[in-house]
């Protein structure tokens, strides 16, 4: 699969959003190691704090399908700007994938490329526990 290709699915995800609240709508694509794909779609709340971003839901999906291993994920908003994941999703992928390559797609089909180690230098893993 390429770039283009998970990027629009994330482009597709985002159409599936409910986001009365702040209109805007995000959309999550994430690769898996295998090659499976899972969509997600950003799901607000008028209790804000319940808000489900679009990686999240995408990262559930995966993770009850028996995913644990992650090669790229693609977020899509239709906006002017590059829409990055939240400290939230960063944390959440790292649990999984922390060499994930994450794919930020705007409007105008420009997109860049992180690895996740740029997005969250200091991460919280389970050697923290120990």
């Amino acid at each position: 699969m390429t770039d283009r290709n998970l990027i629009e699915k994330a482009a597709d995800a985002m159409k599936n959003s409910y986001t009365p609240y702040s209109r805007f709508p995000v959309g999550a694509a994430l690769e898996c190691d295998d090659g499976s794909v899972f969509t997600g779609s950003k799901i607000e709340n008028a209790a804000l704090g319940n808000t489900l971003c679009a990686e999240l839901s995408a990262v559930a999906g995966a993770v009850s399908a028996g995913r644990r291993s992650f090669k790229r994920l693609a977020i899509y908003s239709d906006s002017a700007s590059y829409s990055v994941p939240c400290g939230t999703c960063r944390q959440v992928l790292w649990e999984f994938s922390p060499e994930v390559e994450v794919l930020c797609a705007r409007s105008d089909g420009r997109y860049v490329s992180y690895p996740l180690s740029s997005l969250l230098p200091e991460p919280y893993g389970r050697e923290q526990l120990e």
